[in-house]
């Protein structure tokens, strides 16, 4: 398991139930990175990989 794990499933178990849009998730990011500036690469990184996801099915 990867560290990352811990916060994932604290992600999922907290608020597994939710229903959220993207655009209050890409607001979220802006502010996580806005108050963690060090974290702009991974944080875009992310951002890209999700917003290119389907692309990998069509291939």
């Amino acid at each position: 398991m990867y560290s990352t794990d811990r916060g994932i499933e604290e992600l999922a178990e907290r608020r597994g139930e939710d229903t959220v849009t993207l655009a209050w998730l890409a607001d979220r990011l802006r502010t996580f990175v806005d108050l963690n500036p060090d974290f702009e690469v991974p944080v875009e990184r992310l951002a890209t990989w999700l917003a290119r996801a389907d692309d990998e099915l069509d291939d």
